[in-house]
């Protein structure tokens, strides 16, 4: 069973896959889903890093495994129930062309005030 796929819908189906990835490995909301496969360790400069006491643990904190499983998951869900698919699709693409704005614009801004702070102290001296 082939299944054909526009541009427009692969680009969305990637972008919601960055966005669910995100979502898993990385934001707030998702600790409690990541907590139990965790443990807390002390490092060599005595800080606390929250580390993997599982392979379960690992997938849900590396970015490329859990990427796999939410393009798995998008791409699967696209192609046996698309009526549901699309609107988790739309949503998650949304927010992930959103996030990857943000970033970029975040990053911009904070150049932006470094490089006013650094002209306001060299205008002190």
């Amino acid at each position: 069973m082939l299944v054909e796929v526009s541009l427009l819908t692969l680009g969305m189906i990637i972008l919601a896959s960055y966005r669910l990835t995100h979502l898993i490995v990385f934001d707030k909301i998702t600790e409690p889903l990541r907590d139990p496969f965790l443990k807390k360790e002390k490092t060599r400069s005595n800080e606390t890093k929250k580390v993997p006491k599982s392979i379960f643990g690992y997938l849900l904190t590396c970015y490329w495994c859990t990427g796999i499983w939410s393009a798995i998951f998008l791409g699967t869900m696209y192609i046996f129930i698309p009526s549901i698919a699309k609107y988790l699709i739309f949503i998650l693409s949304i927010a992930g062309g959103q996030a990857i704005l943000e970033t970029f614009v975040g990053v911009n801004i904070k150049k932006t005030e470094m490089y006013a702070e650094q002209i306001k102290q060299s205008k002190q001296q």
